[in-house]
């Protein structure tokens, strides 16, 4: 299965070890993975896939917000509607579960089904919770 991993960290810098490890997780079960950075790259390549995974952090330790990236790439992927998809966040802080209601809430406006959703604690949680996907 092709996935598509948006990687949206609460700063742009590259993507963070914990979704390489997800990447890896995936990767292990015969999934053709890539990783796609919110912060540099556009959506256009996203209805191409077959699942997508967001995975992205709170902008900060006590707000539910999550970074402005997500929902301008969601957005800018032309045909998302009924696309099966995962969402994950990094737990960080207090509001971990106020930004996962938020990162679900703007991948159903776009009309994503998901079908997944966790909060990763660790790098090993996320290989784990990599190998689940498609299993």
């Amino acid at each position: 299965m092709r996935i598509a991993i948006v990687s949206a960290p609460s700063s742009r810098k590259e993507p963070p070890d914990y979704i390489k490890s997800l990447a890896k997780g995936m990767s292990v079960m015969g999934h053709y993975v890539d990783i796609v950075n919110a912060w540099t790259e556009d959506g256009m390549r996203l209805p191409g896939y077959e699942y997508i995974a967001v995975v992205t952090e709170p902008m900060s330790i006590f707000s539910g917000k999550i970074p402005q990236c997500v929902a301008k790439i969601l957005a800018a992927g032309s045909s998302l509607v009924g696309k099966k998809s995962a969402a994950f966040v990094k737990k960080s802080g207090l509001s971990h579960n106020k930004a996962l209601f938020n990162l679900m809430t703007a991948m159903e406006k776009e009309g994503m089904r998901v079908n997944w959703s966790d909060i990763l604690l660790s790098e090993i949680h996320a290989e784990a919770m990599g190998k689940l996907i498609g299993a």
